[in-house]
Formats: structure tokens, sequence, C-alpha cells
């Protein structure tokens, strides 16, 4: 049976998870300005082998509405440039046989609002695994209770600071949420 301290780090652990993992996510969100890591989820069949798009190319942002990618292996130019094509990025890159340049233009307000839809949709998903990780903690303390192995006091305290971490996590995400929001619809 864990302890309650072991039941509180875990619930911590995998609430700063849910939260890495929505900052990971909302990296990949286009805000106007060319990055980098807006790439980072892109596929390319490579071999016959779904590759991510940076272990086949060197990618770089000269300025703020270019991205270069210049694939190791000149042939692979039309994999790439169907890859980022086919992504929901909305970009359209063009090649010259050695070089894919990938205009980012500023996004227009309606693709601006998808964005941001987008955004609070992830921040839904977060939220919800949130709860789940705190109804699981829930459980177990409960399960520790009912087995008398704590006291009711312990019980009701522990159900409280498992709370107060909720609680804590989705503030620290709405904040996540709120920043990335000024930056997609900032001009």
């Amino acid at each position: 049976m864990p302890t309650i301290s072991e039941i509180k780090k875990d619930t911590e652990r995998r609430m700063h998870t849910s939260i890495e993992a929505l900052r990971t996510e909302l990296k990949h969100l286009r805000t106007g300005r060319a990055s980098v890591s807006l790439l980072e989820g892109i596929m390319v069949e490579y071999y016959g082998t779904p590759t991510p798009l940076s272990q086949v190319a060197n990618l770089s942002a000269p300025d703020a509405t270019l991205l270069l990618a210049q694939p190791w292996e000149p042939s692979l130019c039309p994999a790439i440039e169907k890859a980022i094509r086919t992504s929901d990025l909305g970009l359209n890159p063009a090649s010259d046989g050695r070089i894919i340049r990938i205009p980012v233009p500023s996004p227009t307000e309606e693709r601006r609002k998808e964005i941001v839809k987008k955004a609070h949709a992830l921040l839904e998903h977060t939220k919800v695994e949130l709860r789940h990780h705190r109804h699981e903690s829930n459980e177990k303390v409960k399960k520790e209770a009912n087995a008398s192995t704590i006291s009711a006091d312990e019980e009701k305290r522990t159900l409280d600071e498992i709370q107060k971490l909720t609680d804590k996590a989705v503030g620290d995400v709405d904040a996540i949420l709120k920043a990335k929001e000024t930056e997609i619809l900032a001009r």
C-alpha cells in the first residue's frame, strides 16, 4: 500500500507531466512569428518509416516570416513539402531541389480565432486530465481510510491537500493559456 506522502508526490508528478504536455502542444500552435518549434510535430515518410522532420533536415528560422528546411538528402524535398502541406498549419512550402522555403504569413483574424479555439480545447483536455489525477488520488486515500491505516482527520487533511494541488495546477494551466492567447492575438 502506498503511503499518504507517496500518493501526494505521485499526484503532483502526474499533474506536472500533464501541464508540461500542454506546454509542448501549445508550442505547435502558430502565432504569426516563424519558429522551428512550429514544425516539431511533422512526420516525413523516410524509406517507408514516418520520421520527425528534424531528423531528416536542418531546420532554421532566418527571420520572423520564413522557415528553412535543408534535407540531408535532396531526394527528400518532395516528401518534406508534402508533409508540410498536409499538416494543419496552413503553410505552403516551395523548394528549389536543395532547400525548402516555408513562408510563415501573419494569420488572418479568423485564423487567429481558430488557433485560440484549438488552444482552449487543449486546455480543457488538460483540465480533464488534472481532475482525473485528483479522482484517482482521492480514491487511493479513501481506500487507505477504509482499511483503517489512516485516521478520518488525516483522510480529510490529505483530500484537502490534493484539492489544493489540483487548484494550483488548474491556475497554472489557465495562466499558460492566457499568455499563449495574448501571443496569438497580438499583431
